[in-house]
This record gives C-alpha cells, structure tokens and sequence, in this order.
C-alpha cells in the first residue's frame, strides 16, 4: 500500500523540481559551474555563440558513456556549426576530469555538485540523485532554441547537428518585412 502510494504520488508530481521548464524561446537560466578546463563557466562567457548544454546522470555509467563518447565522435558536425558543446552532471570535478581523459572527449564537461544548474533547468531526476537526460541548445542571444527531453545515447550527436543546423538557418532567415515597408 505505502509502495503504491509513492508511485502515484511520483506519476503525479513529476520528477521535476517544480521550477518552471526551460521552454523553447525563454531565456535560458544563468549558471556558474567549475569546469574541466579548470576555468568557471557561466552562460554570459558564451553570448554570441550556440550553446549545447547536455545533462547526463552519472560519469562512467553504461548510458552515459555511450552517450558522451557520440558526441565526441560527431563533435566536427556540431563545432562546424559554430557551437560549443558543455556535458552537465552531479559528478564531482575529480570524476568529471577522469571521465573527460579516459574517453578523450573534445568538449569540457561541468560539475553540477550543487544541484543548481539543473534545477534551474528542470533537469533534476527522480529523487534528486541525478539529472535527467536532457540536452538544451541555447541561442547566441542566450534564448533556448530547441530542447531533447527524450535523448538517443547512440545517435544524439546526429540529433544534435541536425537540430542545431535548423536553428542556425532559422535564426539566419531574415524576419518577413510587413508589406509597403
């Protein structure tokens, strides 16, 4: 009974933190986090470029690693596009550094200690133990422009490029001027 309870009461209140969703078109959510190249990173350092923030549970996990190590076989794809790619987890800087050397990972990878990042983006897991599996592509404007709330670990690199390719030609498609203008 006390089984049962729970899950309906997780199946109706969502895995979410309750913080709103970062929604196509908002603006994405400031955030500060360490980062493996040993600099701190926030969302302003990357106003003017593409952004690819990719949550993923757990450093060295089977889903994960399958994951990261496609991104950093598509990375070209996606840096011909101009973007710059951050992996996000809970994972301690240490974990973070390991993961990113033991499978050569072009991208730098945050440590979301704190939870902050993904709270801030929704991205919070069941019982808060990690984030979610979620990707955001951020605008050089710092809007969010598209959103992977469902993510295909083998071929995400390829979702990406493609998803970051029609944003990018959106926003270079000038606006229709109003007639007699």
């Amino acid at each position: 009974m006390i089984l049962h309870s729970l899950i309906a009461a997780l199946v109706c209140t969502g895995t979410g933190t309750g913080a709103p969703a970062a929604a196509v078109g908002a603006p994405a959510p400031a955030f500060q986090a360490a980062c493996t190249d040993g600099t701190t990173n926030t969302l302003a350092m990357f106003k003017g470029r593409w952004l690819v923030l990719c949550f993923y549970p757990k450093s060295f996990t089977p889903g994960c690693t399958k994951e990261v190590c496609a991104l950093r076989d598509g990375y070209q794809a996606i840096q011909k596009l101009d973007a710059v790619v951050r992996g996000v987890s809970f994972d301690p800087m240490d974990k973070q550094n390991a993961f990113k050397a033991q499978y050569n990972l072009p991208f730098e990878l945050l440590s979301d200690e704190d939870k902050s990042i993904a709270r801030a983006f929704d991205a919070v897991g069941l019982f808060g133990l990690a984030p979610q599996r979620k990707t955001f592509i951020i605008a050089p404007d710092g809007a969010i422009a598209h959103v992977f709330d469902r993510v295909n670990v083998a071929d995400h690199d390829k979702e990406i490029a493609a998803a970051l390719e029609q944003c990018v030609r959106k926003a270079a498609t000038p606006a229709a001027k109003p007639p007699g203008k």
